[in-house]
C-alpha cells in the first residue's frame, strides 16, 4: 500500500508499521577504476556522498565518500499496489557498483513484510530491476573502467526493512527497543529469515538470527542477519546506516571477485610450472609479480573504504555486518592465496637462481679446463 510518510507518534499510536523497504544490490564492475571522477551517470550529475550528523566520536571524521547519483522517483504498479520508488547508484573506486531501491510500506503486522523480500515492481522482480539498472550503468562507465567485466555477475543482494517507529501498546507509552525485540524475537527472526510462518522457527534459529542487534537510544534498534536487516527509529542516521550496509555488501562482492581471480591465477601458474620450460617459468614469474602487486593494492583499497568511523555506533553496526558476512574469513582466505602466490614466486625465483648458479659453475669449470688445455699445449 502506497501511503504518505507518517510521524513516529502516529505510527506508534495506531499500531500500524510504517517505513521503507530498501533493496541493496552490489555488482563487480571492473578489475579497477580510473582515478578521474565521473561527471554524470544515467543522465544525472554525480555528486560525492555526504554523511549526516554523527554522535559522539573522534574529532576527525574519516569517511569514504563514493560518487553517487540519485534518479528521479518513479511511480510503479507493484504486487503490493501502486508505489513511488526511489533509486540511487554509488560508484566505488575498487571497481564496484551499488544499487539502492527504496519504497514505502504500511502494514499491520511484521509478518506482512515477508512478502516484500522479492517484490514485483511491475515487469519484473526488484532484483531484475536493479540488475537492469546496473547493466545500463556498466555500459556508460566502460571508458572509466580498467579491464571491465564482459557481463555482470550475480552480485550480492541485501534487504533492509526500516520502521519509522516501534509500535506502542494501545494507550501506553512508546516501548523500549530491547523490550520490544525480546517480546517479538521470533517474528523478527521470521522476517529476516524470509519465513512466512515464524512460529515454526526453533529457539536456536530465532536466537541465532536476532543475535546481532544494537540500540543507541531507548527507541531505536538495528538487527542484522546475513541476508536482511531490520532498522527501527533511526530516522536521523538512517542514510548513514544504509551506507554502512552498502559498504559491507560491496566488500563481500569484491572479495568474492578477488577470490575468483586468485583461483584462476593459481590454476594457470600450477599448469605453467608443470611444463618446466624456461620460457613458461619466466611468464609465470611475470604474471605472479603483477597479480601480487595488483591484488595487494586492491585489497588495501577495499579495506580503506571502511575507514570512516567517526561514529562509534556506526562502527559497531559495521562490526556486526562484517561478522555476519564473514568478511574476516574472506580476507584470510585471500591473504593465504596471496601468500601461496608469493611462495610460488619465490620457488620459481630460487629455481631460476639455482639454474644460473649451475651455468656459472659449469662455465668456471669449462674455463679451468680450457686454461689447463692451453697450458698443456704450450708445453
Amino acid at each position: 500500500m502506497d501511503t504518505p510518510q507518517a510521524s513516529p507518534a502516529r505510527a506508534a499510536a495506531d499500531g500500524l508499521l510504517r517505513g521503507e523497504a530498501v533493496y541493496i544490490h552490489a555488482f563487480d564492475l571492473a578489475y579497477d577504476m580510473r582515478r578521474e571522477p565521473v561527471p554524470s551517470l544515467l543522465g544525472r550529475p554525480m555528486e560525492e556522498y555526504a554523511t549526516g550528523p554523527v554522535r559522539r566520536g573522534p574529532k576527525n571524521l574519516l569517511c569514504y565518500r563514493p560518487q553517487t547519483v540519485h534518479l528521479p522517483p518513479e511511480r510503479r504498479e507493484t504486487s503490493r499496489g501502486p508505489m513511488e520508488i526511489r533509486r540511487s547508484v554509488k560508484l566505488f573506486r575498487v571497481g564496484a557498483l551499488s544499487i539502492q531501491v527504496r519504497l514505502p510500506f504500511e502494514v499491520e503486522r511484521l509478518e506482512d513484510l515477508v512478502g516484500y523480500h522479492h517484490l514485483d515492481l511491475g515487469g519484473g522482480r526488484v532484483e531484475q530491476d536493479a540488475r537492469d539498472l546496473a547493466e545500463r550503468a556498466r555500459r556508460e562507465l566502460a571508458p572509466y573502467c580498467v579491464r571491465p567485466v564482459e557481463t555482470l555477475g550475480e552480485g550480492e543482494a541485501y534487504t533492509v526493512f526500516c520502521l519509522d517507529a516501534l509500535p506502542a501498546e494501545a494507550g501506553g507509552p512508546p516501548r523500549q527497543a530491547e523490550d520490544w525485540l525480546l517480546a517479538n524475537r521470533q517474528r523478527v527472526a521470521g522476517l529476516l529469515a524470509h519465513e512466512p510462518d515464524a512460529q515454526r522457527l526453533s529457539v536456536q534459529a530465532t536466537a541465532g538470527t536476532t543475535a546481532r542487534y544494537l540500540s543507541y537510544y531507548q527507541n531505536d534498534l538495528v538487527v542484522v542477519d546475513w541476508d536482511a536487516a531490520l532498522i527501527a527509529g533511526e530516522r536521523e542516521s538512517l542514510d548513514d546506516i544504509l551506507h554502512i550496509m552498502e559498504l559491507a555488501n560491496v566488500q563481500l562482492v569484491e572479495l568474492a571477485a578477488y577470490d575468483r581471480l586468485l583461483d584462476a591465477a593459481l590454476e594457470v601458474s600450477y599448469r605453467d610450472v608443470a611444463r618446466r620450460t624456461i620460457r613458461a617459468q619466466r611468464g609465470v614469474q611475470r604474471n605472479l609479480r603483477e597479480i601480487r602487486v595488483d591484488l595487494t593494492r586492491l585489497s588495501d583499497e577495499l579495506l580503506n573504504i571502511t575507514k570512516f568511523f567517526g561514529d562509534w555506533h556506526l562502527a559497531k553496526i559495521y562490526g556486526n555486518l562484517s561478522s555476519r558476512f564473514h568478511l574476516a574469513d574472506w580476507h584470510r582466505t585471500i591473504d593465504e592465496k596471496l601468500r601461496t602466490l608469493a611462495d610460488l614466486y619465490e620457488l620459481l625465483q630460487h629455481d631460476r637462481t639455482n639454474a644460473w648458479m649451475v651455468v656459472l659453475e659449469a662455465t668456471i669449470v669449462l674455463l679451468f679446463i680450457v686454461d689447463v688445455v692451453i697450458l698443456l699445449l704450450g708445453l
